[in-house]
């Protein structure tokens, strides 16, 4: 069976949807908690996909957060065995970091329900092709990085230039939150509702407007996620196809 491993940074950012297309694709998958620190470091190697999924954190502050160093080899070691990557905000920051391209704050903390608007180069590419060139998704960062070297810009904001993007053949880094569901929303409004004031963000009318936003969303959601899950089934059959020579040697 197909397996993923998912790092998780908090408690009220879970899969969501991501674990929804996995699910429907009968991929196996787990979180570790390195940031909590109640796992210890996952053996990538065994695993057919890697997923870094959000959380309230910095990748600017590896003095104050060192697991973001392990997070960052267990990155590059699935981008050095093409390993298939999904990194979603602060995933996708640690991705680029990994990468060699500088993390810095945003002019301004960019949160709620905004456009965003996939590049030309979407067209062609494997999880985005065929979906509209605007949708509104949930948008939640302080940072921001430039596109790493080599990879290739997928979606932008009004605000911020890279939104989304690819790195070779199967990693993607997604600054946006196209896995949230309804009550991950509410989850999160609860944990950060200051942090939210602060950035200027009414609470309540981000829960508010999330049965309409993640339902709009879901579809999308589904097609983008499930199409990475082909990429985990395709590694998942090199996998076995070499096991399989292996034994008939």
């Amino acid at each position: 069976m197909s397996s993923v491993v998912i790092l998780r940074h908090h408690g009220c950012e879970t899969a969501g949807a991501i674990g929804d297309a996995l699910a429907r694709s009968a991929i196996h998958w787990s979180y570790v908690s390195l940031a909590e620190r109640t796992t210890a470091l996952p053996d990538v190697e065994r695993a057919d996909g890697l997923v870094v999924l959000g959380g309230p954190f910095s990748v600017r502050q590896p003095e104050r957060y060192p697991w973001m160093r392990l997070e960052m080899e267990i990155i590059r070691k699935a981008l050095t065995r093409g390993i298939p990557i999904l990194g979603v905000c602060l995933g996708s920051q640690l991705l680029a970091a990994a990468l060699g391209s500088p993390v810095r704050p945003a002019p301004r903390p960019e949160i709620g329900w905004l456009p965003i608007r996939l590049e030309p180069a979407a067209r062609e590419d494997r999880l985005f092709h065929g979906l509209p060139e605007s949708f509104v998704a949930c948008v939640w960062h302080n940072d921001v990085f430039e596109l790493p070297p080599g990879a290739v810009s997928l979606a932008r904001s009004e605000m911020t230039s890279c939104q989304a993007y690819r790195y070779g053949a199967h990693a993607y880094g997604l600054l946006f939150h196209l896995e949230m569901k309804q009550e991950m929303v509410a989850s999160c409004v609860r944990a950060f509702e200051t942090r939210l004031r602060v950035a200027g963000v009414d609470p309540a009318s981000c829960v508010e407007e999330a049965p309409a936003r993640v339902a709009s969303m879901a579809p999308l959601a589904a097609t983008v996620f499930g199409r990475w899950c082909e990429f985990v089934r395709e590694r998942a059959r090199v996998r076995a196809g070499q096991r399989c020579a292996r034994k008939t040697k």
